[in-house]
């Protein structure tokens, strides 16, 4: 007979994170994890790399690997420790290998999850050009075709829909069309601070509607870390408590605007968004 602890917790969304440790907390699995706590879902997460800015050499990435074997043990265990009814959402983060993407991509055919949120990270500075060309090219041919929302930035939105320049919101429509056309998934494309104007504009695409995400610019001018894999995590923690896609993308983008509004500071160059008060 279950006890009342038990019955509590069977009713908790779990939501799986599959993305790497950023060493100041400001993005990554740590971002991901405080933005499901901040949603009342149960988070874990599967390490896929470590990355930890250099100070001394203008904050660049040091990237260091999760072996593929160690990332296969934790989603075994992961999945093996709650239901398909517990666990049926998860977002991907920065996976960063093509080895990598290879045994994600087999977990992820291998459960059949209801919906994969991907923040197609593209791009890891330090990683050699050739070697990140590898990674993308995987990315969009193993884990994309398995999306079911993806949640791309500016230069990620130029990637995956083949538009070289996008500079307005008609322009970030057009590509995130393309993006939804091709992978099948619901696209929320970032234009952010890129596009012109006094608003950071987003666009949403699925099967049925376009719709304009828009809120004001803000940071007054200081990169802020972490937006996009706040803004991924909560519509994954959104999708998990039960909402319709557009009402995920929705209320996540005001999460996100919230976090930057509350921003921490820090000794980097870059600030940091806050997962909630």
């Amino acid at each position: 007979m279950k006890t009342w602890h038990d019955r509590r917790m069977s009713t908790t969304p779990v939501v799986l994170t599959i993305a790497g440790s950023e060493a100041t907390g400001g993005a990554g699995a740590q971002a991901d994890l405080r933005t499901f706590q901040a949603h009342g879902v149960f988070g874990c997460v599967a390490l896929t790399c470590i990355v930890s800015f250099d100070p001394k050499e203008d904050w660049n990435h040091r990237f260091s690997a999760v072996g593929p074997k160690v990332i296969a043990d934790q989603l075994e265990a992961i999945t093996a420790a709650y239901p398909r009814d517990q666990l049926d959402v998860v977002k991907i983060g920065m996976l960063g290998t093509p080895a990598t993407i290879e045994t994600v991509a087999g977990a992820l055919r291998g459960r059949g999850f209801g919906h994969v949120v991907l923040d197609p990270v593209l791009i890891c500075k330090g990683q050699e050009p050739g070697a990140a060309l590898d990674t993308d090219e995987a990315l969009k041919a193993q884990v994309l075709p398995q999306a079911t929302f993806v949640t791309p930035n500016h230069f990620e939105t130029m990637s995956l829909s083949g538009i070289d320049e996008i500079g307005t919101v008609p322009e970030l429509v057009e590509a995130a069309r393309r993006i939804h056309e091709r992978s099948g998934a619901v696209v929320l494309a970032k234009g952010g601070v890129h596009l012109p104007g006094e608003e950071a504009v987003d666009v949403y695409v699925d099967d049925e509607r376009t719709e304009i995400l828009a809120a004001p610019k803000l940071g007054d001018g200081v990169q802020v870390a972490g937006a996009g894999c706040t803004l991924a995590a909560a519509v994954a923690a959104r999708l998990a408590l039960g909402d319709r896609p557009f009402d995920a993308a929705r209320a996540a983008k005001e999460f996100v605007t919230r976090g930057i509004e509350q921003r921490l500071a820090s000794d980097a160059p870059y600030d940091v968004v806050r997962q909630g008060s």
